[in-house]
C-alpha cells in the first residue's frame, strides 16, 4: 500500500496514478491517541487500521496525484536520522574535494560508520514534494544527496539485526540536503526545507526486501545519482540494530540511510527528480528562501 498526506494534512492511499481521501482515519485514529505519544499516531495504527483503511479506499473515488500538493508522508516523527559515509564511493569523493576542504585539513570522512556515528536532522527541515527546497544560502554551495528512506513502524531499543526489519512501516525516497561550510554538520543539515521525504510511504510488504534496489536521481534532467542498497557498508538491518543500541525508535522516525557518489551542487530554481521503481517518482524544486517575519 502507498500511503500519503495531501494538500491541508489530509490523508491519501495511492493506487496508480490517483489518490483516494482516507482523512477520517487519520481523524479517527489521532483523535484517540495519547498527545504525549513519541512518534507519529498514523504510522503506529497502520497494522490495526491497515484493512479499514484499504477498504474506505476502496469506496471513495480517487482523484490525480498531479492534481495535488504533496506533504511529506510521516506527520509528527520524533526524530530524524541520518547516515554518513555509508557508501565507500561517496566516501572517496569526498575526500578527495579540496573545494570544501583546505589540502592540508585532516580528513573527516571515513568508511568506518560505527566510529563516526548517525546524526539528527532537525524535524523542521522536512517537506514534501509540493513545499520546494527552500536555499537560504545562495552564495555558499548546497548540495543534494539521494538517499532510501526508512519509516519506522513500531517503538524499539537494542534491535538486533535477525528482528530489524520486523520494525519497519515502510520505505520512500529522501535528500539529505548540505549547506556546506564550518559548522557542525548536523546544524547545516537542518536548515528548514533541507529533508524533503516521499513522494509516499510504501508499506513494507509491498516494498519487498531493502537489500538490491536502485534509485536515480536527475538535476535539470542530467542524470546526477545512481544508488544501489547492495553497496551500502551499513545495510537496513544492521542502520536499524546501530541506531537502536543508541535511541529508542518510534512510529514515524525518518531514517535516511546514505548517499552514493555524484553529489552536486543546486541553486534555486533547479529541478531534483528522484526515482526508484518500487518507490516511485519524488519530484521537487529549489527555491529562493523567502525571508518571513
Amino acid at each position: 500500500m502507498k500511503i500519503c498526506r495531501f494538500d491541508d494534512d489530509r490523508l491519501g492511499v495511492v493506487i496508480g496514478d490517483m489518490v483516494h481521501d482516507v482523512t477520517k482515519a487519520q481523524d479517527e485514529i489521532r483523535a484517540a491517541a495519547r498527545y504525549d505519544m513519541k512518534g507519529d499516531a498514523v504510522i503506529a495504527a497502520l497494522p490495526q487500521w491497515r484493512k479499514r483503511i484499504e477498504e474506505m479506499a476502496a469506496k471513495v473515488p480517487g482523484q490525480p496525484v498531479s492534481g495535488v500538493k504533496l506533504l511529506s508522508p510521516v506527520a509528527r516523527p520524533s526524530k530524524v536520522m541520518a547516515a554518513p559515509v555509508n557508501y565507500a564511493k561517496h566516501v572517496a569523493e569526498m575526500a578527495a574535494r579540496t573545494d570544501i576542504r583546505k589540502p592540508d585539513a585532516p580528513k573527516r570522512n571515513s568508511s568506518k560508520i560505527a566510529e563516526a556515528g548517525i546524526f539528527l536532522k532537525a524535524n523542521s527541515a522536512i517537506v514534501g514534494a509540493s513545499e520546494g527546497i527552500p536555499i537560504r544560502f545562495p552564495d555558499r554551495i548546497n548540495e543534494h544527496e539521494l538517499e532510501l528512506v526508512i519509516i519506522i513502524g513500531k517503538k524499539g531499543s537494542d534491535i538486533p539485526k535477525e528482528k530489524a526489519l520486523d520494525y519497519v512501516a515502510g520505505y520512500a525516497l529522501g535528500f539529505d540536503m548540505t549547506t556546506r561550510g564550518p559548522e557542525d554538520r548536523s546544524f547545516r543539515k537542518s536548515i528548514d526545507g533541507y529533508a524533503p521525504v516521499g513522494p509516499w510511504l510504501v508499506t513494507a510488504d509491498e516494498f519487498g526486501d531493502p537489500s538490491d534496489v536502485t534509485a536515480t536521481l536527475h538535476v535539470n534532467g542530467e542524470l546526477r545519482q545512481t544508488a544501489n542498497t547492495r553497496e551500502l557498508i551499513f545495510d537496513a538491518p544492521r542502520l536499524i540494530e546501530f541506531a537502536s543500541s543508541f535511541y529508542t525508535l518510534h512510529p514515524g522516525d525518518i531514517y535516511f540511510t546514505g548517499s552514493p557518489a555524484g553529489v552536486g551542487p543546486v541553486k534555486p530554481g533547479d529541478v531534483l527528480r528522484a526515482r526508484c521503481d518500487r518507490i516511485g517518482e519524488l519530484e521537487i524544486k529549489t527555491r529562493a528562501h523567502e525571508i518571513r517575519a
